[in-house]
């Protein structure tokens, strides 16, 4: 312990570029999306210190702590206006599809057929009439791994 007290009385820069390295790299590494602003606080706080600034250890960890909350609060509030959450998660297959036109590319026998939509080709269910290859179709729902449409 006395080493590290000892490493950041000499170098205080050091100490904390290297935890933001660590925490931005634990996060590149695992995508948790939690240690990414500590990471950017650690690297404020390292080039506060390097500006010579006199802090100490203690306002080093305080000023720390209050970028992390702060950055990480700040930056909840952003993703919510930038990405909100009423929209379509780009991962969530079943809410993309949900509203494209989708093309027929085998007609429907018995209410099933296959679509092409969002660059793939999709087992479909229709009520009521069928279109024929070549039409087009609203997509309305997903059911497992197949659509629910209807007629444009």
């Amino acid at each position: 312990m006395d080493t590290l007290v000892d490493l950041h009385a000499a170098q205080p820069f050091w100490i904390w570029l290297a935890l933001g390295v660590i925490l931005l790299a634990i996060e590149a590494a695992f995508s948790t999306e939690w240690l990414l602003w500590p990471a950017v606080a650690a690297g404020v706080v390292a080039v506060v210190t390097a500006l010579g600034l006199p802090l100490g250890i203690v306002g080093e960890v305080l000023l720390f702590a209050v970028l992390t909350v702060a950055a990480t609060l700040l930056s909840r509030r952003l993703i919510q206006r930038v990405n909100p959450s009423d929209s379509p998660d780009i991962n969530a297959r079943d809410s993309r599809l949900v509203g494209q036109r989708a093309q027929v590319i085998q007609a429907f026998v018995d209410g099933r057929g296959r679509v092409f939509v969002s660059g793939s080709e999709w087992v479909a269910e229709i009520d009521g009439a069928a279109p024929l290859a070549g039409e087009s179709v609203i997509v309305e729902a997903m059911n497992g791994t197949r659509l629910k449409v209807r007629a444009v």
